[in-house]
């Protein structure tokens, strides 16, 4: 696919404004790393040889310690049977990553489950939480949940907002007056209380997903209104240029209209507020977990850790230090890139109709 002069221009522009771009490169390869975290957070090993024979247990069924030659039929504790085979001296090994646990482990040498100080010898490099599980572990999976559940708001409140925006502005006249009037209803419901009237009618008997599914589905309801009204105001402003009457003429439909002109042309003003809408959804669903009202326990969240950490915060600070660095790292990185992505869509230096 061949760009147009006008988008290489653009990216050009983005690549010059080097902390946006290198910010964005980071952010990518983080993706990347958290989408594969398994291979490297994770208490299944990597690869296991016994009696010659290879075993990858990340991505497969567990194996029960009777597939190792042990005496009992639950999964097996890699890390155990990796010393294990270290004493035997056998030919057999197990390759574990570099983090060997996961987050909702409980892990405690001493068998007591309290706030561990971080320790190079057992792992444990960012320490463990109020339960002993490894903080690391929790960190690495909340951000990649909050990533992932933000990229998803995004795009649903994208697609609800652009949709009716656009009709909004294009049909204007009865139709455009009865949605205002509904949406200046809707907004004034206050969100946080449907939050919470909806979790608290919400059975326990709910699976993790869907409970996140429902958590999802609320805030994007009551987050599509501010795009609409952006989108509403660039199709009004887009509908009554040359090139939409010069369609019109000759005879083109609405619907071509619509995506065949005025999408493309405010398509990259609306690219400028991804990021921004990322980082609402990153700090919202953060301030709902710290509220206890946002993702289901026991799932791994930067709010939940940061509420940890603000409770123990004499007895472990590490563990609030931990989750604001993560928390301040990810908004900041977001952020670069969106203040980048901004400036080179800047419609003052780059238009397509003048």
């Amino acid at each position: 696919m061949q760009l147009n002069p006008q988008t290489i221009k653009k990216l050009r522009r983005f690549r010059e404004i080097k902390r946006g771009y290198y910010s964005f490169l980071f952010l990518a390869g983080l993706f990347v790393i958290l989408t594969l975290g398994e291979l490297l957070v994770n208490s299944r090993a990597l690869m296991v040889s016994y009696e010659g024979e290879l075993y990858f247990p990340t991505y497969t069924a567990f194996h029960p310690g009777t597939d190792f030659g042990l005496d009992y039929r639950y999964e097996v504790n890699y890390r155990d049977l990796q010393q294990s085979f270290r004493k035997e001296g056998s030919d057999n090994w197990v390759i574990m990553p570099p983090v060997p646990y996961n987050a909702f482990e409980n892990h405690s040498p001493n068998g007591i489950f309290k706030p561990a100080a971080p320790s190079i010898n057992d792992r444990h490099f960012l320490g463990t939480d109020t339960t002993s599980r490894d903080i690391l572990a929790r960190l690495f999976y909340g951000t990649r949940i909050a990533l992932y559940f933000s990229l998803a708001f995004m795009i649903c409140v994208y697609l609800i907002g652009i949709t009716i925006g656009c009709a909004m502005g294009f049909f204007s006249g009865m139709f455009d007056l009865i949605f205002q009037r509904l949406i200046e209803i809707w907004s004034n419901i206050p969100f946080l209380y449907m939050v919470i009237i909806v979790f608290s009618v919400i059975p326990a008997t709910y699976s993790i997903s869907a409970r996140i599914g429902i958590l999802l589905t609320v805030m994007v309801l009551f987050s599509w209104t501010s795009m609409t009204y952006f989108m509403r105001t660039e199709t009004y402003k887009e509908k009554t240029r040359d090139y939409t009457a010069a369609a019109r003429i000759i005879g083109a439909s609405n619907s071509r209209i619509i995506f065949k002109h005025i999408l493309p042309n405010v398509l990259s003003t609306l690219i400028t507020f991804v990021p921004f809408t990322i980082v609402s959804a990153i700090t919202a669903i953060t301030a709902l977990d710290f509220l206890g009202f946002g993702l289901p326990p026991p799932t791994p969240s930067l709010g939940e850790l940061l509420k940890q950490g603000t409770a123990n915060l004499r007895t472990a600070p590490w563990i609030v230090t931990a989750a604001f660095g993560t928390l301040v790292v990810l908004l900041t990185l977001v952020t670069f890139i969106g203040e980048a992505v901004r400036e080179s869509l800047d419609p003052k230096k780059f238009t397509v109709y003048r």
